[in-house]
């Protein structure tokens, strides 16, 4: 089989506004999809759809809000509804690399909250149709985080093995479909992740800086398209991808 094509398929995007989402929105585009970049910042979207009427569709969402994740579909036009991939960008580490005595219990629980309910949440809202159908492409970030466990990074780790686990079960569950199930693993990559953590931009720069490597969102957002336009008897389930110098 050859490359699988994604003209004119719908592919959603969560956590389009910034980073890995936006880079993956811009090169899904690039393969022709037609991209639903959703987010909770809808200036930022507005933004990335300019200009591209029909190709782009700005969709507010929170992942850590049920209502919001739950009436997605229904809150897009019709022709925007039949949805053949879904790609959940969505996360955060605010306060994180901290002991974990360092931050109250309502900040772990937030980032479990939108980094793995979050990620239930978007797939949920979209799994009967492709269930419906017997095809479609479902990818989750992952993390080295989710493999490597830190100091300082209970919490965020905790998170993303979940994110490995879930993916993993959810690949398990619609095996005996054409419904595709990637995880993508990237190593340390150069977004706002940092400075949204420590709401510090100079501190965020001097953590890239210092790291013997980084990657940027268009190498994440690379790997996602080439996982979603193997040939469709391919399932890629994981794909780590880390800086040459790490």
């Amino acid at each position: 089989m050859g490359k699988f094509e994604l003209r004119d398929k719908i592919v959603l995007v969560a956590g389009a506004s910034s980073g890995i989402g936006a880079a993956t929105v811009e090169q899904l585009l690039g393969e022709g999809a037609r991209v639903i970049a959703a987010a909770r910042r809808m200036e930022r979207l507005q933004s990335l759809a300019k200009d591209r009427p029909g190709h782009c569709l700005p969709l507010q969402l929170d992942v850590a809000d049920p209502a919001s994740a739950a009436s997605m579909v229904e809150r897009m036009p019709e022709g925007w509804r039949n949805i053949h991939g879904v790609v959940v960008c969505a996360g955060h580490d605010v306060g994180g690399r901290a002991r974990f005595d360092q931050a109250d219990a309502d900040t772990w629980t937030d980032i479990i909250d939108t980094n793995v309910n979050g990620t239930i949440r978007v797939c949920r809202a979209l799994i009967d149709q492709m269930a419906a159908r017997g095809t479609g492409h479902i990818v989750t970030l992952g993390s080295t985080a989710g493999l490597r466990v830190y100091p300082g990074g209970s919490i965020y780790n905790a998170s993303k093995f979940a994110v490995r686990a879930f993916t993993d079960g959810l690949r398990m569950d619609f095996a005996q479909t054409d419904i595709r199930v990637t995880e993508i693993l990237p190593g340390l990559t150069r977004t706002e992740f940092a400075e949204s953590r420590w709401g510090d931009g100079g501190r965020a720069r001097n953590f890239y800086d210092n790291a013997p490597g980084t990657l940027a969102p268009e190498d994440i957002a690379n790997a996602i398209v080439y996982a979603m336009t193997a040939p469709a008897n391919v399932n890629v389930s994981q794909l780590l991808v880390e800086p040459t110098r790490a």
